[in-house]
């Protein structure tokens, strides 16, 4: 699935009401590989340009919707891990200090594992909101704090194993949030599948759902996305998507099935090195869309010398 469209991962790293720590973004989040520096994405709303270190991680992202109207997303990091992200936002050329906000971050050990804190301001100096992130010995994550301007909310996580199926259930005030369970066969084979399915819950009852099953490549083939009908007291399925790839691990065709309606769309690409470099067209028919890249790469023998 293209995951180039990242507005969501300028915008926010949550999750509803549940806090969802920051993830470090790599040239594999975007479908590129390879020794990239820059990669500019020209697509119908805008232009958006990711710069990349030579470890392939993401540091700036630039999402321009016009000359004037555009956001800068910093990213930097400590001891591998992300310390600060930035979001500068600017309208009609001048830069927006009340709209744009920084996250910064903080590591603490403790007996018992760590705490990750995290706060965010705008750029006005105004405090918005603060997440400590508890995790045990073993590195899974326990809590979630925030603390906002209506007090306190602890999300608690707890985990259960059964039968090769791993369940995350997310607890808040008594309340379950949501729900994850993963099932992921034993047994290592070309035919292996992960199903993942996300349940969410308001006042303590269901209220939708979403299934992704992914391959032994770790590429997503379903989307399948339900909500609850109360009558029947089941989940239905409103919209399921199907993924295919080529070879190379590119999409190739997206069915969408909703009720009876089923649309398709194939995607064709044009690389920059033949079938072994990055692709710079995207091709998306019957719609007859395109995005196109622009692609830089760090010299390799500089770096070596």
């Amino acid at each position: 699935m293209p995951r180039i469209f990242v507005l969501l991962i300028v915008l926010c790293y949550t999750e509803s009401s549940i806090g969802q720590m920051a993830k470090l973004f790599t040239i594999a989040d975007f479908d590129l590989h390879g020794k990239v520096k820059t990669c500019l994405v020209i697509t119908d709303y805008g232009k958006e340009e990711f710069s990349f270190n030579e470890e392939g991680v993401l540091t700036k992202l630039v999402t321009r919707y016009n000359d004037t109207d555009y956001d800068i997303t910093y990213y930097k990091f400590s001891n591998g891990e992300i310390s600060e992200k930035r979001v500068e936002n600017y309208r009609d050329g001048r830069f927006d200090k009340n709209t744009s906000i920084a996250n910064i971050y903080t590591k603490d050990s403790t007996n018992s594992g760590i705490i990750v804190t995290e706060k965010i301001f705008s750029y006005a100096k105004e405090f918005l909101d603060q997440y400590e992130y508890t995790y045990n010995k073993q590195g899974d994550l326990t809590s979630i704090l925030r603390n906002y301007d209506d007090g306190l909310e602890n999300t608690l996580l707890t985990y259960e194993s059964i039968n090769g199926e791993k369940t995350t259930t997310y607890t808040l005030d008594g309340e379950v949030q949501k729900t994850i369970r993963v099932s992921e066969p034993k047994i290592k084979n070309a035919n292996k599948q992960r199903v993942e399915l996300t349940k969410e819950f308001v006042g303590g009852k269901p209220y939708k759902a979403v299934e992704h099953i992914y391959n032994h490549q770790n590429k997503l083939i379903s989307e399948n996305k339900f909500e609850y009908d109360e009558r029947t007291k089941s989940f239905k399925s409103k919209e399921l998507k199907i993924f295919s790839y080529n070879k190379l691990g590119m999409l190739t065709a997206l069915k969408t099935k909703t009720g009876k309606l089923e649309r398709i769309k194939n995607y064709i690409y044009q690389y920059d090195n033949g079938e072994k470099g990055n692709w710079i067209k995207q091709i998306i028919t019957p719609d007859n869309s395109y995005i196109t890249r622009k692609i830089t790469y760090y010299d390799t023998k500089l770096s070596k010398e």
